[in-house]
């Protein structure tokens, strides 16, 4: 069987060839012999396709066996192996039999098995969608093309890096308001289902008439002890259905143009897209790839429905010959110190450089505006249940009073 083959060899020159092997698994072992770092191999006659070596359901059922949550683990190994002069085939080899962590190494064995079978290590890795999206395959395939492997993991490593930061920061600063929400719940729900019903018993064995804050929070407890599992199931409905119509796309971008016109949402949703899109957009374009599929490649990284497809208007505008900070200044969707900034780069040349300063920017924005996030929602459920308990304690010692003012000595 003959193979036409691209490689690079121990000079990082590009050698374009075929050789005859009875196996593609053969074919590479030879490659490698000669010290060529293969690009890609196909059958004679068959360049540039892309045959299927595995079975039809082997890429679907790894891909559901993984997840995104393997991708910068892996990265981050196979960038230390690649870093220290290791080819990446042997690395994922390597990899495939020296990690301990059962998933991870489920996935190299899988990317090895492509490997083995003649297929470059950006084509192994876009049989598993799950695990490497289309951006990480991509920028692979560019570096396997221009030698430049090391630096694009390097990005590659870093940008997600900054993602997941930016995650754990915004995890972060949720979890100490929806502490404070539950304590602040619990101690209402104590005096409203346990304290409560006995101070009624109490008030009513010694006479006399309550007063109207009492009454108020006496028929509260009432309403919640008689009717408060029937609350719950409502409100339990509501938001699955609520939850249900989410995730449709007419509910999806209702809510999404919903959210830019709340004071605190909308600043914070538009400064995560700004963030996320000009880092996505900088490592493309700093990794070669040109910038049409750099933009389409962007765009698809946006969730938010109401901006993505303003940069997809956008897009199509630098597509037909407009600059960046034009396209997207029609839109109205994107703050005007970004759309100057974005000018800036493109008259001097420099504009995978300017979106990464404004990534960098936009990074420490959103770091202050979570910081004041949490301050407002701590300080406002804390007063919330401050007020609560304070109404529940003027009401006990009013009808204490009351009550007690009724005796006749």
């Amino acid at each position: 069987m003959r193979f036409a083959y691209t490689a690079r060899d121990a000079t990082g020159q590009i050698v374009r060839a075929s050789l005859d092997a009875a196996t593609r698994r053969d074919a590479m072992r030879v490659l490698a012999a000669r010290g060529l770092q293969v690009v890609d191999l196909a059958e004679s006659g068959a360049a540039g396709s892309s045959p299927a070596k595995t079975p039809a359901g082997t890429a679907v059922a790894v891909s559901a066996s993984y997840s995104s949550k393997e991708r910068l683990p892996f990265l981050q190994a196979l960038s230390d192996l690649i870093m220290s002069g290791m080819p990446a085939g042997e690395a994922v080899r390597l990899l495939s039999t020296r990690l301990k962590e059962p998933r991870l190494r489920g996935l190299c064995v899988a990317l090895w098995e492509r490997l083995g079978e003649g297929l470059p290590l950006s084509k192994a890795l876009g049989s598993l969608p799950e695990v490497f999206d289309a951006q990480t395959v991509n920028l692979v395939a560019a570096g396997e093309a221009t030698g430049n492997l090391k630096e694009v993991l390097l990005r590659l490593i870093q940008h997600f890096n900054e993602q997941k930061e930016l995650r754990q920061k915004l995890t972060a600063a949720l979890a100490y308001p929806a502490f404070i929400c539950l304590v602040a719940i619990g101690v209402i729900l104590f005096f409203i289902f346990f304290l409560m019903p006995r101070l009624q018993t109490l008030l009513t064995s010694l006479g006399g008439k309550l007063p109207f804050a009492t009454q108020v929070l006496v028929g509260l407890s009432h309403f919640l002890l008689s009717y408060g599992i029937l609350v719950v199931i409502a409100l339990a409905l509501g938001v699955v259905s609520f939850w249900q119509w989410r995730r449709s796309e007419a509910g999806r971008t209702t809510i999404d143009a919903w959210l830019l016109k709340l004071p605190f949402a909308g600043p914070f949703v538009t400064n995560t897209t700004v963030h996320n899109f000009s880092q996505t957009l900088a490592v493309l374009l700093e990794n070669g790839v040109t910038t049409a599929d750099a933009l389409r490649m962007t765009e698809r990284t946006i969730t938010h429905r109401t901006l993505r497809r303003a940069f997809t208007e956008a897009t199509d505008r630098v597509l037909e010959g407009e600059t960046l900070s034009q396209s997207l200044g029609r839109t109205g969707c994107f703050p005007d110190l970004v759309l100057d900034r974005l000018a800036v780069g493109e008259s001097t040349g420099n504009l995978a450089p300017s979106l990464r300063d404004i990534a960098k920017t936009y990074q420490q924005e959103l770091a202050r505006q979570l910081q004041s996030f949490t301050t407002i929602v701590s300080s406002g459920v804390l007063l919330f249940a401050f007020s609560f308990v304070a109404f529940i304690a003027y009401a006990i010692v009013s009808a204490v009073f009351q009550v007690s003012a009724s005796f006749k000595f």
